[in-house]
């Protein structure tokens, strides 16, 4: 098997598709091969803590910018938050969307929230910007049910990221993933871009796959990491082989040593 790129034209359809015949059998990292690749990060001396991500290896020839929040960064995680509210809680998605927004802002003027934070944030904005991060909270929210309509499977919005840290390497690694789908004993990781994939898609895919496997030490990879780029009307997917965990290691390593990548970017 090889480390290949599935295409497909972004439908609720296709995404149904690549979600039902990812394959039954996946790689499982063992302790061997983390040590491995651990060993080959530490090899790459760089000043200070390295955080990396799917964004960082494909954009490794960038320097890196200073992350502020604005409301398309903040517009994933609190999308992301509104769906298992709405679901918790079981209103809508609108109704939903305004108590996570009234809840973090609350947590922050209660002294709850840590300088820089989002809900730090949210809680300084006057009404005029807050009303566009609604609007843009609107518009994740409509997209990630637009891509889960019809999927009569079981599935569920994640929590977090996954991360896994290298203390050794002083690196932090992060998978982005925002839908989990375990049609049966396989799970498949779906997660959603802005823009339109660039020529290094197919790499940031694995990076995800392969920090996603490096957070479940205790299972194997998952069967399939699908990337959606709704605005571009786009599907990638890679499966979880070994090839695809190596492929996505070298990038790594390889990012790890160019000096414009220091700092995760979190994009939404």
């Amino acid at each position: 098997m090889t480390a290949s790129l599935i295409q497909r034209r972004l439908s609720v359809e296709h995404v149904r598709d690549l979600i039902t015949s990812a394959p039954y059998e996946s790689a499982h990292l063992h302790d061997v091969q983390r040590a491995s690749f651990a060993l080959h990060l530490r090899g790459v001396a760089r000043p200070g803590h390295r955080r990396l991500d799917a964004w960082s290896v494909e954009h490794a020839r960038q320097a890196p910018r200073a992350f502020l929040w604005t409301p398309g960064a903040a517009r994933r995680t609190i999308g992301n938050a509104t769906v298992r509210r709405a679901h918790r809680e079981a209103t809508t998605l609108p109704e939903a969307l305004d108590h996570e927004l009234d809840a973090r802002r609350a947590r922050a003027a209660a002294g709850y929230a840590r300088p820089g934070s989002l809900d730090y944030w949210l809680e300084s904005l006057p009404p005029a910007v807050l009303s566009l991060v609604r609007a843009e909270a609107l518009t994740w929210v409509a997209t990630l049910v637009e891509c889960t309509r019809g999927l009569a499977l079981p599935w569920a919005i994640v929590t977090s990221d996954a991360y896994y840290d290298l203390a050794g390497a002083r690196t932090t690694l992060r998978g982005r993933r925002d839908l989990v789908v375990v049609p049966d004993e396989r799970r498949v990781v779906v997660r959603l871009r802005s823009g339109q994939p660039g020529r290094y898609a197919g790499t940031g895919l694995r990076v995800d796959l392969l920090v996603d496997s490096l957070a479940e030490p205790s299972t194997p990879a998952a069967a399939r990491m699908i990337g959606l780029w709704p605005e571009a009307g786009v599907a990638l997917a890679v499966d979880g082989t070994l090839e695809n965990l190596r492929a996505a290691a070298r990038a790594l390593v390889r990012t790890a040593g160019a000096p414009s990548t220091q700092a995760v970017h979190q994009a939404a």
